[in-house]
């Protein structure tokens, strides 16, 4: 795994190893990524360049650091497994991005500390079929969310926009299905 474009463009990622079966570790590919935010930067959705970003069940981080490394102003993690904390530490030092992300190690269906300015982009990467994406999206109190605020949800099957959300894009890449909803 590495950044595929931006400031951190090349930097590779620490690797996965044995990773964290029970915590369901899966990284969003690189060609994932890479076709995810094409879709982001050619299409009328808000301009990644200062952003606020909230990467939700992060894992090693992949797609917050990729935000980041395209423009965000500031991107806060959220995950509670230690392993894949440890590989999302180990991930924001390799790109020196201390000072521009914040890390909640908790369970991302209660988020702490309400931002300062909102969110502009959520990625929102739970375990797949359990439930944990929809209540996590309705955890986020609608003033933690920008006015036209997009939500990139990474599951295995097309997610259904919840009241307050506008459904805008479905991809399938293999197993995995990027629906991505904005706030109206």
């Amino acid at each position: 795994m590495r950044v595929i474009a931006g400031k951190f463009r090349g930097t590779k990622l620490a690797d996965l190893g044995a990773g964290d079966a029970d915590a369901h570790l899966r990284p969003t590919p690189d060609r994932v990524r890479e076709s995810l935010f094409n879709i982001l930067e050619n299409n009328d959705f808000p301009n990644l360049t200062g952003a606020h970003v909230l990467d939700l069940f992060a894992g090693t981080g992949a797609l917050g650091l990729e935000a980041l490394s395209r423009g965000a102003e500031r991107v806060v993690f959220v995950e509670n497994g230690a392993v894949s904390g440890k590989l999302l530490n180990a991930n924001i030092a390799k790109c020196r991005a201390g000072p521009e992300t914040e890390v909640q190690r908790t369970d991302a269906r209660v988020i702490k500390n309400k931002p300062v300015k909102p969110y502009t982009y959520v990625f929102l990467d739970p375990p797949y079929g359990k439930g944990l994406g929809e209540a996590a999206l309705g955890a986020l109190a609608r003033d933690w969310l920008a006015e036209g605020a997009v939500i990139v949800w990474e599951e295995a099957r097309e997610m259904r926009p919840p009241p307050g959300f506008a459904l805008r894009e479905t991809r399938r890449f293999g197993s995995t299905v990027i629906t991505i909803l904005t706030k109206s």
